[in-house]
């Protein structure tokens, strides 16, 4: 996962979760486990990681799933960026 890195310091920025950064691991559960990630926080995910990759997300590419960890993420966004 090349592109780890960078979607986790995306999350923390848009979440402000600075002093749990190095906690946060591929396998980190988010939805559910992250209090700051509600659904208005996941539109700015969204809109930050469009901005940052230079990527266009359309809401029927989301799911839960997506979401699940930053391992999922991180993988949606790597699949995002090999279209």
């Amino acid at each position: 996962m090349q592109h780890l890195e960078e979607v986790k310091n995306i999350l923390v920025d848009v979440l402000n979760l600075e002093e749990r950064k190095n906690s946060l691991r591929e396998d980190t559960v988010l939805l559910g486990n992250i209090p700051e990630l509600d659904s208005m926080a996941v539109v700015n995910v969204i809109t930050a990681l469009e901005e940052y990759y230079d990527i266009s997300i359309n809401d029927d590419e989301i799911s839960a799933k997506t979401f699940e960890t930053l391992g999922s993420l991180t993988s949606f966004v790597e699949q995002k960026l090999s279209r």
